[in-house]
């Protein structure tokens, strides 16, 4: 009998290896073995989730599952689209379970969480690229823990007409889009996505709710410039996007997109300044920012710098 064995990158299995670095010293972080890491790991089992925190491989995992945070990634673990970034597995995806968005709000009630973001694969063979499932998936949190803020972090729905619509409609406190590197460097990094309709698609979202908080991430390390990157705020801001997170690319395998350079943290305080001049409502520059970490943290920021943004309005 044969055994056939699924690859996790099959559209990268051509590519010529590339080592990996070693990382530097500002970028290394412990194992996770706390009691409460491991309780968060049990309770994704126990309830059938699929977590971008393993998928990815993030490096934050240990923190973020040690304080009983964790990013669902719905929609399966299978993405139809294959960046040459990203860990997540490459394929045919299986189809959707109807059962995951009460799953999904189960969880999120027993881990008691005061904001929870929620992503997912691309579902390019979807009519609606998963929208529908998106939305309900919001529903199902706000019906089970009304108290819960709810981040979605989107696919761009490309060549799906209207589909974001539907997440618009069900209105979460922040719409999450990354655009993850600059327009330059897009054919080799997202080949299956067009940087101008993820502006477009975070354009759409504060124009459909002024009230959504907006937010965007940026990876640098993959050769792209300072003046590309100031370029990239400038089309966000344009954008009316509030939140900015930019952290350093590592690379998962040597089959992945290869890493150009490693940025200091004071490049990285550099990014930061440099945003906040622009305007954006919150920034998070780190060498091990990503889209969900602290993103409780972000949003309580965001909630604060509008705040004060209007008093400051009222006083003139």
């Amino acid at each position: 009998m044969t055994v056939q064995i699924r690859h996790r990158h099959p559209e990268k299995a051509h590519k010529t290896s590339t080592s990996i670095p070693r990382k530097p010293k500002w970028i290394r972080k412990k194992p996770a073995n706390s009691k409460a890491y491991f309780e968060t790991r049990k309770l994704m089992r126990d309830h059938a989730l699929t977590t971008v925190c393993e998928e990815a491989a993030c490096p934050n995992i240990g923190e973020c599952w040690s304080q009983k945070h964790a990013t669902m990634m719905i929609m399966g673990e299978v993405c139809t689209r294959g960046c040459s970034f990203c860990n997540v597995s490459t394929g045919r995806p299986e189809v959707l379970d109807a059962f995951e968005p009460a799953r999904v709000a189960a969880a999120v009630k027993k881990l008691g969480l005061k904001h929870v973001v929620i992503t997912s694969v691309d579902r390019d063979d979807l009519p609606d690229g998963g929208a529908a499932h998106i939305a309900q998936t919001i529903r199902a949190v706000r019906h089970h823990a009304p108290t819960t803020s709810i981040e979605v972090l989107t696919p761009d729905f490309l060549a799906k007409g209207n589909a974001e619509q539907a997440i618009f409609d069900a209105a979460p406190d922040v719409f999450n889009h990354n655009l993850e590197t600059v327009p330059r460097l897009y054919p080799t990094v997202r080949p299956g996505a067009r940087y101008y309709r993820s502006l477009r698609l975070l354009d759409d979202a504060k124009r459909a709710n002024r009230e959504v908080f907006t937010k965007s991430g940026l990876m640098v390390g993959l050769g792209e410039g300072f003046d590309e990157i100031r370029q990239v705020m400038d089309d966000l801001r344009a954008a009316n996007v509030d939140f900015l997170t930019i952290g350093q690319y590592l690379q998962p395998t040597p089959k992945h997109h290869a890493i150009d350079r490693f940025w200091t943290p004071d490049e990285f305080q550099k990014l930061e300044r440099m945003a906040r001049a622009k305007g954006f409502l919150g920034v998070s520059a780190t060498p091990l920012t990503r889209s969900s970490f602290h993103a409780d943290a972000d949003f309580a920021t965001l909630q604060q710098a509008r705040k004060a943004a209007l008093l400051a309005e009222g006083t003139h």
